[in-house]
């Protein structure tokens, strides 16, 4: 019996993430706004029903009452998001709220089946960083000269990223970050927010100027992040802070001649890595032929690969596979891992609802009018959707694994944060953009008022020397009428 309510558990979370998948595109075709909440107000209703029936479904599977108390705290974890967010912030963008809160409850779900531990110090990060992205559209919107600080972002990113040289720890074979309070304590990875910072940097700069000095100088220091980021082996990095560059540079000069420049040169440099660094050319082999290079790095696609492949496209259900098979399934693996448990349409759906950011967020850069703000909205969602395709394509082998995770769905303290923040300073942006749109109606309003009033004045004025010329034209008239009334009179008498 318990088997059938997960194999029916299943099917109907599958039907309820494709619907919601379906909403999150759908809304952009309709201005209603009426209906748009309708709609909104059903994404919320779904995630909730995937939730309680990921949840039932791990419970009749275990039988174990702590999942449905940390269910309980999960459901208020979302639900104080989604009132906070609506209530502190009423032009706040809903359908970016439920597109995070979705996510997050994707990631929680797998990560209680994983591994229950790091799911609770997952929802522990998670409840902190929401608390903290509350303040960032604030921030962004009161906040004036946040174009003006290049110099700071620079140095601060600088700064981060060498103190992981010099402090970091070797994870996986590459220097990410450094841990406080011994083996127990937190671990920090400050690429996550040196991404943000970057982005900040880029857009503050070519706000500055967009001459060839200060572009020469962009990127100058762009490459010394890239460099220092390559020295400590953290290539997915390197890699983001790259495309992110290259793009925010084009957007911003429109010059095809920077992109085909820096696509050379990164092509140049892969080359280099793969000769350099023997941790680039094992990933390198382990791509091209798995299975040949099983015992070389090839074991870890290898289980990606079985993993998606007997989830087939419907999944096997909650806890009736053996994702905990899967190297780091609960961050590098973690796509694999809802692949072979949820289904592949459910991962695919998952993979909808991040492009639907992507989109959400590209609609907000190219509707905003202060072009640093409309850098960094693009520098964001370029960083969020590029990091998004590069965990996917490592595997499922369409590209070299690259060690990063999934945002807001994978494990990872220092990722989950930067990512909450980042959808924070996007909300920010959104509410800009409102007040944008407001101000030009006003002024817009105000131009109409102001041409009406002059009608009415230019109306007024023409309209006194016209009766004035009616009224000396008819006095002649009337004064003959009254001549010749006058004649006969004087005869009779």
């Amino acid at each position: 019996m318990v088997n059938i309510i997960i194999q029916l558990s299943k099917y109907l979370m599958i039907l309820l993430i494709t619907v919601y998948a379906f909403l999150c595109f759908s809304i952009f075709g309709f201005q209603d706004p009426d209906r748009k909440k309708r709609m909104l107000r059903k994404q919320t209703i779904l995630m909730f029903l995937i939730h309680v029936l990921a949840f039932v479904s791990m419970y009749l599977a275990t039988d174990d009452i702590k999942m449905l108390a940390f269910y309980l705290m999960q459901v208020s974890l979302f639900a104080a998001i989604l009132l906070l967010y609506t209530i502190i912030y009423p032009k706040v963008s809903r359908l970016v709220v439920n597109n995070m809160c979705m996510l997050l409850c994707i990631g929680m779900i797998m990560l209680t089946r994983l591994d229950y531990a790091s799911a609770v110090k997952q929802f522990a990060i998670a409840t902190a960083s929401v608390t903290v992205s509350l303040l960032v559209p604030v921030i962004i919107r009161k906040f004036k000269l946040l174009s003006e600080w290049r110099n700071l972002y620079a140095v601060a990113g600088l700064v981060s990223l060498a103190v992981v040289l010099v402090m970091g720890r070797v994870t996986g074979g590459a220097m990410l970050g450094f841990k406080i309070g011994g083996e127990n304590g937190i671990s920090i990875q400050p690429s996550e927010l040196v991404k943000i910072i970057f982005v900040f940097f880029v857009a503050s700069s070519f706000k500055l100027s967009l001459e060839f000095k200060n572009i020469v100088i962009t990127t100058a220091i762009a490459a010394f992040h890239v460099l220092i980021l390559v020295v400590s082996r953290d290539l997915g990095a390197a890699l983001i802070i790259f495309v992110v560059y290259l793009v925010m540079l084009y957007v911003a000069t429109r010059q095809p001649l920077y992109i085909a420049a820096g696509l050379s040169a990164g092509a140049l440099a892969s080359v280099v890595a793969y000769y350099l660094f023997n941790h680039v050319k094992v990933r390198v082999v382990a791509w091209r032929d798995p299975l040949a290079a099983y015992d070389k790095g090839g074991y870890q696609i290898v289980q990606f690969l079985f993993a998606i492949g007997s989830g087939g496209w419907f999944g096997m259900g909650l806890f009736q596979g053996a994702p905990e098979t899967i190297p780091v399934a609960t961050s590098d693996g973690i796509f694999a891992a809802i692949s072979e448990e949820m289904g592949l349409i459910f991962a695919l759906c998952m993979i909808l609802i991040c492009l639907s950011c992507y989109v959400m967020f590209l609609n907000i850069a190219m509707q905003l009018h202060n072009m640093f703000y409309k850098l960094v909205a693009l520098g964001l969602g370029t960083c969020y959707i590029f990091q998004v395709f590069l965990t996917i394509g490592g595997e499922t082998k369409f590209i070299p694994l690259t060690g990063v995770t999934i945002p807001l769905v994978s494990y990872g303290g220092s990722s989950l944060i930067s990512t909450v923040i980042m959808f924070g300073i996007i909300q920010g942006l959104y509410i800009l953009r409102e007040d944008e749109e407001q101000a030009i109606e006003r002024q817009r309003q105000e131009k109409l008022r102001a041409k009406r009033g002059g009608k009415e004045a230019g109306a007024k004025r023409r309209k006194a020397p016209d009766d004035e010329e009616r009224s000396q034209r008819g006095k002649p008239r009337r004064q003959e009428k009254s001549k010749e009334r006058a004649r006969p009179q004087q005869r009779i008498r």
